[in-house]
């Protein structure tokens, strides 16, 4: 599979080759702030098929926090592109939203952090949502 994407203003364009490692639905407060109130629909890519083809995007990471993520944004528009975790290994969290095609997500398999959904916040029936993190996500 290649999945290409990029940010709103179309500065920083990437392109991701492989299979999905996970898809998911995060609630944590973290991703809430980060994505303006609902949780994150992030696609798990194999690190070593990523790379921006347009751009480089600025990158940011908490520095009061022992293994904090870095998330990858547009300095023009803002828009957050990808989020890399050292808690993934060899893995980039691709934001639905930036993708060419959203339609290629398909469905989230999993929700994760429940603990921190908001009574707004959707998720299928059909998935599991976890208190959480479980071990083998992000």
């Amino acid at each position: 599979m290649i999945i290409e994407g990029g940010c709103y203003c179309g500065s920083v364009r990437y392109r991701a080759e492989g299979e999905a490692l996970f898809k998911l639905q995060c609630h944590c407060r973290e991703c809430q702030y980060i994505s303006g109130g609902g949780p994150n629909i992030v696609m798990g890519m194999p690190e070593n098929g990523f790379s921006y083809t347009l751009g480089n995007p600025r990158l940011f990471s908490r520095t009061d926090l022992p293994a904090p993520v870095t998330r990858h944004f547009c300095s023009d528009c803002g828009t957050h592109l990808l989020t890399t975790s050292p808690r993934v290994a060899n893995a980039v969290l691709l934001k639905v939203g930036t993708l060419d095609d959203p339609a290629v997500f398909g469905r989230p398999s999993v929700a994760i952090f429940g603990i921190d959904k908001q009574p707004f916040h959707h998720v299928p029936e059909d998935i599991p949502l976890h208190e959480r993190r479980p071990s083998s996500y992000a």
